[in-house]
């Protein structure tokens, strides 16, 4: 009897900052001046992604900047900062979910991957929520949510709604990773 063909769903927490120089600048602004104004310590940014391996076929899920070109049909996209800014690709962000192996940010990743789960239903249930992710504006709190929206909301939101326990899941000392709790107050919201 053969065994099974391997499935898990594995969490990546990366430095912020992969993306544009303007990303980065902003992104740091933003740090500094909240930890000013919350009267606490600056942290390091990072942000999540996903490796779910079903049936011995991994793919890689991550919300990152909108790449030049057309979308490829079921991507969900959505604005950066102001909905009306969402017209220009600068200010549009992007919900992937690739065949590759690594991220592009992958050799910078903080600690070692978390294996979250090894049942092959939970993982097979994120791959196909990946088209239902929200695509609110990146960046801006929604009514009733507790932070802003950000690439961190689309993974915890993907977790929770899958069947993980997203607020189980600590973010490595030193770090944060805005936007995580969102994410999971948006996935228990009724649909």
């Amino acid at each position: 009897m053969e065994p099974a063909p391997e499935s898990f769903v594995d969490l990546y927490w990366m430095p912020v900052g992969a993306g544009t120089r303007f990303q980065r600048l902003s992104l740091l602004v933003y740090e500094g001046a909240l930890a000013l104004w919350s009267r606490r310590q600056r942290a390091a940014l990072i942000h999540a992604g996903l490796k779910v391996c079903v049936g011995g076929r991994l793919s890689t899920i991550e919300s990152a900047p909108a790449e030049a070109g057309p979308k490829a049909r079921g991507e969900v996209t959505g604005p950066v900062g102001a909905r009306w800014a969402g017209r220009l690709r600068l200010f549009r962000y992007q919900v992937y979910s690739r065949g590759n192996e690594t991220f592009p940010d992958e050799q910078w990743a903080v600690g070692a991957p978390s294996r979250l789960t090894t049942d092959p239903e939970v993982a097979s249930r994120i791959l196909c929520l990946v088209r239902e992710v929200p695509a609110p504006t990146l960046g801006r709190r929604r009514p009733g949510h507790s932070e802003m929206w950000t690439s961190d909301s689309t993974v915890s939101w993907l977790l929770v709604r899958a069947g993980v326990d997203a607020g189980l899941i600590a973010v490595p000392p030193g770090y944060r990773a805005p936007g995580w709790r969102s994410g999971m107050e948006e996935a228990a919201s009724p649909s």
